[in-house]
C-alpha cells in the first residue's frame, strides 16, 4: 500500500507540469510507462473530467489544461 502511494504522488507530481495542454491519451501513456517500469502489473488508468467524484482512486495526473483528471486503481 505504502508502494502505491509513492507511486501515485510521484506520477502526479511528475504530470503536472508536462500535462497543462497535453493530450490525455499522450500523459496516460507516459504515466502507463512509469507504472509499468515499476513492474505494476494489474491496474487502470481512466480519464475521466475534473468535476468526476475518485470514489477511491487515486488522481495521477490532469491534461488538456486541466479539464480532465487521470485515476489510477489498482486491481
Amino acid at each position: 500500500m505504502k508502494r502505491i502511494i509513492i507511486l501515485a504522488t510521484m506520477f502526479f507530481a511528475s504530470t503536472l507540469a508536462i500535462a497543462a495542454g497535453t493530450p490525455c491519451e499522450e500523459v496516460k501513456a507516459q504515466i502507463a510507462k512509469k507504472i509499468d517500469a515499476n513492474g505494476v502489473k494489474a491496474y487502470s488508468l481512466d480519464i475521466v473530467d475534473k468535476d468526476v467524484d475518485e470514489k477511491g482512486k487515486k488522481v495521477v495526473g490532469t491534461c488538456e489544461g486541466g479539464t480532465k483528471k487521470i485515476l489510477y486503481t489498482r486491481r
